[in-house]
């Protein structure tokens, strides 16, 4: 048994709930509808409204629809501008859903785990976009919670609210629920949530992210392979 693989058995085998965020550790959402491309369409909807010029340069040209959409709220919180953007941006999400592409392993350790913990959804994409991966999946019955993005903005991770909701829901002791995340605000909000928190870095780029974060080595998986293996074998 290597080093990574006892750690995450003794991680893995107290835990009876789990936290998943959507993009990353399921699916690559946008795989085949590029959130670049969102991004961009995103910001000709702002500039038709003339608010352009309410974004830095560095926010204009991001990559990140929640970041361009976040920035924006900063400026006209709970605004009939952002709820209206936020349903555009829904809209998008559950047009990538059917094109989304499964990260490897996701759908076997769901499948296997699910008999053993139980699960919900906790991300700052749509909760409709998630319901609609996880049913074009046939993984409805994995995940009976499932908490997502609202108008309220200031509400995304990594502010707790879709993990406290979540728990509160399942009636979960945080000592025993462990939150699967890819980004640094995932880690932040099972912080301040008071739950466990595994890492996925598929890139170098969210390794590096997830580390400056403070997230230790050995609470980060390249791939989901190696909790497949463990979850397996739990008695």
């Amino acid at each position: 048994m290597t080093a990574e693989t006892e750690f995450l058995r003794e991680l893995i085998t107290p835990v009876r709930f789990v936290l998943w965020d959507l993009d990353g550790p399921i699916c690559r959402l946008f795989a085949g509808h590029p959130s670049h491309q969102v991004a961009a369409d995103l910001m000709e909807q702002i500039e038709r409204r003339g608010l352009v010029g309410m974004l830095t340069e560095q926010e204009r040209h991001s990559p990140d629809p929640h970041g361009v959409l976040c920035a924006l709220g900063v400026r006209h919180p709970r605004s009939d501008l952002i709820a209206d953007l936020e349903e555009w941006l829904t809209q998008q999400e559950l047009t990538a859903a059917p094109k989304a592409f499964p990260t490897e392993y996701a759908d076997p350790l769901i499948r296997t785990w699910s008999r053993r913990a139980r699960f919900a959804i906790t991300t700052n994409n749509s909760a409709l976009a998630a319901a609609s991966y996880i049913g074009i999946r046939g993984l409805t019955d994995c995940f009976l919670y499932i908490y997502g993005r609202t108008q309220n903005l200031d509400l995304m991770k990594p502010h707790p609210h879709t993990l406290r909701q979540a728990l509160s829901a399942m009636g979960a002791d945080p000592a025993l629920t462990l939150m699967i995340g890819d980004a640094s605000t995932d880690f932040e909000a099972a912080e301040r949530a008071g739950v466990a928190f595994l890492g996925f870095a598929r890139r170098e780029e969210k390794l590096d992210e997830m580390k400056a974060a403070g997230v230790t080595p050995h609470h980060i998986v390249s791939s989901l392979g190696p909790v497949l293996e463990v979850v397996k074998h739990l008695r």
